[in-house]
C-alpha cells in the first residue's frame, strides 16, 4: 500500500509539472517574470504587495489565491495593481494551495501584455504551496516575527524551496519575546546561505531592498525551465493532515 501511494503522488506531481512547464512557456512568450509568493496566513504578503505598487520601470500584476473571498484582491486593486482573483473553495473546505492547473485556468484573464512581473500570491499555508510548481521564475517565502523562531525547523520544505526569505513585521521586535538571530540561524540550518531581507511593510524599514530585488527579478532573462523530475518532494508530504489533492481544476472559476 505504501508503494502504491507514493506512485500516485509522484504521478500527480509529474502531471502538475507538465502543466507548470506550459505555463512557463506562456509567460516567457509574453516576457513576464513570475514569482510564487508564499507564507503562513497573516505574515503580511498583501501589505508587502500594496507597498510595492510603484516599481521603477516595472509593471506589476498579481494573481491572488484565496480559499474564499476577494478582500486581498480588492486591496491591491485600490493601489491600481492589475489583479485577478483565483478562489480554491470548491470541494470540502477548499484547496490549501495553488497548483499549476489552477494557475493555467487563470492565464486567459491575466493582462500579460500589460505587465512585466506577475506575483502569484499563494494561499496562506506553510506546507502544500511548496510542493506544487506553477511555472514560476522565483519563489519567495514571507515569515513574520510573530510566528516564532522555530518555524524553519518545523516546516523545512517551505524554507528550502525558496530563493528569498523575507522576514516581516520587525517593527514589533520591541514588543515581543523574540530572538531574530535565532530565526536567522534556524533558516540557515535548513537552507544554508539563502538570501534574507529583514523589513517592516508597515513602517517601510527595509522596503527599498525588497523593491530592488523585485526589479532585478523582472529584468531577468528567461531561464530554461528547471528539470521537473529533480524536484525535492517529501513522500510523506510533511502534512499535518492527510488528504488527497484533486488535480482536475478545469472548471475553476476565475472572476475577471
Amino acid at each position: 500500500m505504501h508503494r502504491t501511494k507514493v506512485t500516485v503522488v509522484e504521478e500527480a506531481l509529474d502531471a502538475n509539472n507538465t502543466i507548470a512547464a506550459a505555463n512557463r512557456a506562456d509567460f516567457d512568450r509574453h516576457g513576464v517574470r513570475v514569482i510564487n509568493f508564499m507564507s503562513a496566513p497573516g505574515a503580511g504578503k498583501t501589505t508587502l504587495l500594496e507597498r510595492s505598487a510603484e516599481l521603477e520601470g516595472v509593471r506589476l500584476g498579481v494573481l491572488e489565491g484565496d480559499v474564499q473571498g476577494s478582500m486581498d484582491a480588492d486591496r491591491l486593486a485600490a493601489q491600481h495593481i492589475p489583479v485577478v482573483q483565483l478562489n480554491t473553495g470548491q470541494g470540502f473546505g477548499g484547496e490549501c494551495h495553488l497548483d499549476a492547473n489552477m494557475v493555467r485556468s487563470a492565464i486567459p484573464a491575466l493582462p500579460l501584455h500589460d505587465i512585466d512581473l506577475l506575483v502569484v500570491e499563494n494561499v496562506g499555508n506553510l506546507v502544500c504551496p511548496a510542493e506544487f510548481k506553477i511555472g514560476e521564475d522565483a519563489r519567495v517565502m514571507v515569515c513574520s516575527i510573530t510566528e516564532g523562531e522555530e518555524k524553519p525547523l518545523k516546516y523545512p520544505l517551505m524554507f528550502r524551496a525558496c530563493e528569498l526569505v523575507v522576514i516581516n513585521k520587525i517593527d514589533l521586535l520591541p514588543h515581543l519575546d523574540f530572538d531574530l538571530e535565532m530565526l536567522l540561524y534556524n533558516i540557515d540550518q535548513v537552507h544554508p546561505d539563502v538570501q534574507t531581507i529583514v523589513l517592516s511593510a508597515r513602517t517601510g524599514e527595509g522596503m527599498e531592498e525588497w523593491r530592488e530585488w523585485l526589479v532585478r527579478v523582472a529584468a531577468r532573462e528567461a531561464q530554461a525551465a528547471p528539470d521537473d523530475h529533480t524536484h525535492e518532494q517529501p513522500h510523506d508530504h510533511e502534512h499535518p493532515h492527510d488528504h488527497e489533492h484533486p488535480h482536475d481544476h478545469a472548471d475553476q472559476a476565475v472572476p475577471a
